[in-house]
């Protein structure tokens, strides 16, 4: 089990918390979230911290209430991927929760994180008593299917300048803050989180990033990047996005 902070006596509880629009948990009502929350147990873990390990054996399912994890894989080759962001409100090892195979990604919080753990007999036996959210777990695993699938088709038909400048689009529009010079990519992901994300490698970001830059549509900080031009940012996602349906 990951190191975690102590817990206090008063437990988060996910239902009275703010799920991200899009999340699993933003598809259940209260009296939902609050079962959930009797089902497991409140963790805290502070950053850096490594949920879960590829490979390992199921044993939980985590649920974000707060604070934001990333996903990845390592190859053969010491190359790692960025597969996925995650944040309050979504839900982390519900695969093999239901199937009992080894994880398939390596999952590390990126910023302090507080979860409800439950165990994978709790979170099944949860779900074979409440239809509505069993369905939503669909809805959830059909939605990342078909961003998986999405991704995919994006990294066949296009370069990675194009593949980052859709990345830095997404991120923008699902985890953007507004700031004084723009909206704010507020996670903090390293360049080579980035570039990784779009299967590059950190010369072919440096570079995208440069050029943007230049034309002053972002500026970058360490670990932060501020989209000054969300506007010119959605057109060039735009045509990168209609230029991959086309072909």
């Amino acid at each position: 089990m990951p190191q975690v902070t102590k817990v206090p006596s008063r437990p988060v509880d996910i239902a009275s918390s703010t799920p991200l629009p899009g999340t699993f948990l933003h598809q259940l009502d209260e009296t939902q979230r609050h079962g959930l929350t009797r089902a497991g147990s409140t963790r805290q873990y502070r950053a850096g911290i490594a949920l879960v390990h590829h490979g390992d054996p199921s044993e939980h399912v985590i649920v974000l209430e707060s604070g934001w994890v990333k996903a990845t894989v390592t190859g053969r080759n010491g190359w790692e991927t960025l597969l996925a962001i995650r944040g309050a409100g979504d839900i982390i090892g519900e695969l093999s929760g239901l199937d009992a195979e080894p994880r398939m990604a390596t999952v590390t919080t990126l910023t302090a994180v507080t979860a409800t753990i439950l165990s994978a007999e709790r979170f099944e036996t949860f779900l074979m008593g409440n239809w509505p959210v069993a369905r939503a777990l669909l809805r959830h695993l059909a939605a990342n299917l078909r961003e998986s699938d999405r991704r995919r088709a994006l990294h066949g038909q296009s370069n990675g300048d194009t593949r980052l400048t859709a990345m830095l689009h997404e991120l923008v529009t699902r985890h953007g803050i507004p700031v004084a010079e723009g909206m704010a990519i507020d996670l903090p992901l390293s360049q080579k989180d980035l570039a990784s994300s779009v299967g590059v490698s950190r010369e072919v970001a440096a570079r995208t990033m440069r050029l943007l830059r230049e034309r002053g549509i972002v500026a970058t900080h360490r670990r932060r990047v501020v989209v000054r031009r969300p506007d010119l940012l959605r057109v060039l996602a735009l045509s990168v996005s209609m230029s991959t349906e086309a072909s």
